[in-house]
């Protein structure tokens, strides 16, 4: 005969209810900090209503792929919010606001309407902003740890931007990995593929040796004796790899130049204060927050 132990029970079940009002309290909490800038939480409702019209649509016409984009999208829109909310990494409005366009930009008008397609250039203008972004980030977290003095982490101004280059740097390369990775296992084409008309190969070379082999003008190409259509010769991806994380390394040197000279003028810019993530202030939620987490401890 089993008996059962009441006190184990109550534990288990007080446990329960301690977290879920924690979670109630960081969600109220994550809308508090979203509100604490006007035009952020204006920007944050439109995009946020734009994108939910967009997951009922796609609901709505069976595009559940599109719908899963939506969502995450939604869940992307309160990342900075989260971080502020668990991590005390408060971002500067101007930033957060390109954050949100930012998301909005690459899944709903990237993926959803296709502008990757309908904008030749618009994978090449996010790729460049991400750049700038990232090399930001990058460069708030090193100069936190620089202020904090119970750290003992001092880089010069040039190691701190050269931080942030390479951040940013290594952030684009594992969204390329990323993209290589969809391509191959899932059949994608997040590698946008490229029409050329000229290739240069060793594999081509009749000796075995180690001189490629040039083919220019190529007009058509011919797969299992059907045309393609393209007017050329189709790089796999190759090409538009090497294209965004060359504009990511443009973005990225561009804010470790400006980061440099902000360090080196003590902070002095008012610019780039606007792009630099900083230690966010204790956000009290309301009293009972305060009260339920005297209760807790």
């Amino acid at each position: 005969m089993i008996k059962l132990n009441p006190k184990n029970n109550n534990a288990k079940k007080n446990n329960s209810g301690k977290k879920k009002t924690h979670f109630k309290i960081k969600m109220r909490g994550l809308t508090d900090i979203i509100k604490q800038h006007k035009w952020t939480f204006a920007v944050y409702i439109v995009l946020r209503t734009f994108v939910i019209i967009a997951l009922v649509i796609s609901c709505i016409r069976g595009q559940y792929e599109n719908a899963f984009v939506c969502v995450l999208s939604l869940i992307l829109f309160i990342a900075p919010a989260f971080i502020t909310a668990n991590f005390g990494i408060q971002f500067p409005s101007t930033m957060e606001i390109i954050v949100l366009l930012f998301i909005f930009a690459a899944e709903i008008l990237g993926e959803i309407q296709c502008y990757y397609l309908k904008f030749p250039y618009w994978d090449v203008m996010l790729h460049t902003l991400n750049g700038f972004l990232c090399a930001a980030c990058g460069f708030g977290l090193v100069d936190i740890l620089n202020k904090n003095p119970k750290i003992k982490f001092n880089l010069s101004p040039f190691f701190l931007a050269m931080t942030a280059f390479c951040f940013s740097m290594t952030i684009g390369v594992l969204w390329e990995f990323f993209e290589f990775g969809c391509d191959t296992f899932l059949h994608k084409d997040t590698q946008k593929d490229t029409v050329i008309h000229m290739i240069s190969s060793v594999e081509l070379n009749p000796d075995g040796s180690n001189t490629p082999v040039i083919i220019d003008n190529i007009n058509e190409v011919i797969v299992n004796g059907q045309e393609l259509g393209v007017g050329g010769y189709i790089d796999i991806g190759l090409i538009d790899t090497m294209q965004d994380l060359f504009v990511n390394f443009i973005g990225a040197a561009v804010f470790s130049v400006i980061g440099f000279f902000y360090v080196k003028s003590r902070g002095k810019g008012k610019f780039v204060r606007r792009f630099i993530p900083t230690l966010a202030e204790k956000y009290i939620i309301d009293s009972e927050s305060s009260d339920n987490d005297t209760n807790f401890q």
